[in-house]
């Protein structure tokens, strides 16, 4: 009779990568980089490829120094101003969103990002599995934003954004376009510029800026007012506001890998 292996050895396995994203270092895919870049080691050898299954007893080290255990899952709303790189590090060394967060804040990586000269909300978390639950586009977590474009656009061009377009053989999916003001006859012979209310669910780089381009609507300002459950509300620009743990949990319980803080 053949003896069935443990499951208590197997329990807390998990790949090298989600590992060092749940320890708050990083996004897996930017862990899965960094293995391949030869900076990660594993019980004293250096590991090149990510395919590796860690337990609660390995000693992990990144740099050369110690991988700190798993952090409790934190979330911050932050209202990114104009003019900052959502990025750690810009080789181009343009001043990033992490250069200019209020101070005592601890290390955390954007959930997406906003373009340089998009502003509005950008959620922040210390933990790297989540932020990438909810950057994919099957979490279903719509964005919103108010975004002021040049001229009108007609019925027919909010039909065809509804369905989708492609752009330089990239195709952005459904998004949504409301006016927020009724167009006059004045409006329409020169144009003027205007803001609409504009939902997607995915977020590709640049995708509101390339899309409306493409149909004749350049993008002057582009504002994010939502992420999901969470809204921009009258958070000042610059600050940051960290989400309790019970609305963690309401919110974002399914895709959390371990409990939030306490309250």
């Amino acid at each position: 009779m053949k003896t069935q292996p443990s499951t208590k050895k197997a329990e807390g396995r998990e790949r090298i990568a989600k590992r060092m994203a749940r320890a708050g270092l990083c996004s897996r895919r930017e862990a899965e980089a960094w293995i391949e870049q030869g900076r990660v080691s594993v019980d004293g050898k250096t590991i090149k490829s990510p395919a590796l299954d860690v337990g609660p007893e390995s000693v992990i080290t990144v740099d050369g120094k110690p991988l700190a255990g798993a952090e409790q899952t934190r979330l911050w709303l932050y209202h990114k101003p104009r003019g900052l790189v959502t990025t750690n590090r810009d080789p181009e060394g343009r001043p990033t969103v992490f250069d200019h967060l209020p101070p005592g804040m601890p290390r955390t990586m954007s959930v997406g990002r906003l373009d340089m000269d998009s502003e509005g909300l950008l959620l922040l978390t210390n933990d790297g599995e989540l932020a990438r639950a909810l950057e994919l586009p099957a979490t279903g977590w719509i964005r919103r934003y108010r975004v002021r474009i040049y001229s009108t656009p007609t019925p027919e061009t909010i039909a065809k954004l509804a369905k989708g377009v492609t752009v330089e053989d990239v195709r952005y999916g459904p998004i949504k376009v409301q006016l927020e003001d009724k167009p006059t006859p004045k409006d329409q012979p020169k144009g003027r510029n205007i803001w609409v209310n504009v939902t997607l669910s995915e977020g590709k780089n640049r995708e509101i800026r390339r899309v409306f381009e493409h149909v004749g609507h350049p993008v002057s300002r582009l504002i994010r007012v939502g992420y999901g459950a969470f809204t921009l509300g009258n958070l000042p620009e610059g600050q940051v506001k960290e989400i309790s743990g019970k609305v963690l949990r309401e919110q974002c319980g399914a895709l959390l890998k371990r409990t939030p803080k306490k309250e």
